[in-house]
């Protein structure tokens, strides 16, 4: 069984689950701004918990290309009442932080969040693994080449999953030295990848199955979708099914959405599909 361990509650991964976002964030790709008092997040958060989300993925730090860098403090004083007010407001809400700083890991930790969503895998923050390890709560790793700043000037690999597959196995093995148990990966659609990269990372997402650690992964709305069908973000749901459906086919464990009902609903559709 493929399982993580949040706030004492074993998570079973066999099924596929989904992780509704929650950005608080002004300038974020999708929905910046949009949920930026109390009862937005409130009424936002009771829809994806009753459409079937597992997790909340709560992030204060937009990380879309070129987007402005803000301070600890700042992204601090984000997320840190959001954390609280979920906690108060939902029995057993499995909340994920989306930060690459140890020192916000850590704080909204210990304020109720039970998963740490890390960009950066550590790279932005070298005290961010043995502050996990000290948590023990699960950690996903995702791939960025570059920051959100920079990320998008020109990508280049000698093979896009190949150098992909190698990182995840130096990461893993480091997180498992530190007595890490619970690792996600995240191949990191569109940090640091052309279109593509991203569809080849797509095409051969069934290849990391074999770094035997779950797998999450972030489509929804992205440019890689919207931009070849020239349509924009508010038109990509229906392209956000078909690749999360082509994901889940090829092993995903967790998908991270804007949208949970429909999420939900190809996870179903999958599950019919596997049963015969």
């Amino acid at each position: 069984m493929k399982s993580i361990n949040c706030n004492g509650s074993l998570i079973n991964l066999d099924t596929p689950k989904v992780m509704g976002i929650l950005n608080i964030t002004p300038d974020s790709f999708f929905d910046g701004g949009k949920y930026s008092n109390t009862s937005k997040i409130i009424t936002h958060v009771h829809k994806m918990l009753n459409e079937g989300a597992t997790f909340i993925d709560v992030g204060a730090y937009s990380s879309r290309p070129g987007a402005k860098h803000i301070s600890e403090e700042e992204e601090l004083n984000r997320i840190l009442p959001v954390i609280k007010l979920l906690k108060s407001n939902f029995t057993n809400i499995l909340i994920s932080v989306d930060t690459f700083r140890s020192t916000i890991a850590k704080q909204c930790v210990d304020s109720g969040a039970c998963m740490v969503n890390d960009i950066s895998a550590g790279n932005m923050d070298a005290d961010m693994f043995t502050t996990i390890a000290k948590l023990q709560v699960p950690y996903v790793i995702m791939h960025m080449q570059g920051t959100p700043q920079n990320m998008q000037k020109n990508p280049v690999y000698n093979n896009v999953v190949r150098d992909v597959l190698f990182f995840f196995s130096k990461k893993i093995h480091k997180l498992y030295a530190l007595g890490i148990n619970d690792v996600i990966a995240d191949v990191g659609f569109g940090f640091g990848k052309t279109v593509t990269q991203n569809y080849e990372l797509l095409n051969q997402l069934d290849l990391f199955q074999n770094i035997e650690v779950p797998m999450l992964t972030g489509l929804s709305r992205k440019s890689m979708l919207f931009k070849p069908l020239e349509i924009t973000q508010t038109q990509a749901l229906n392209a956000t099914t078909s690749a999360n459906t082509i994901a889940l086919l090829k092993g995903v464990s967790i998908l991270r959405v804007h949208d949970v009902k429909e999420a939900m609903e190809t996870i179903k559709i999958i599950k019919l599909l596997n049963a015969n």
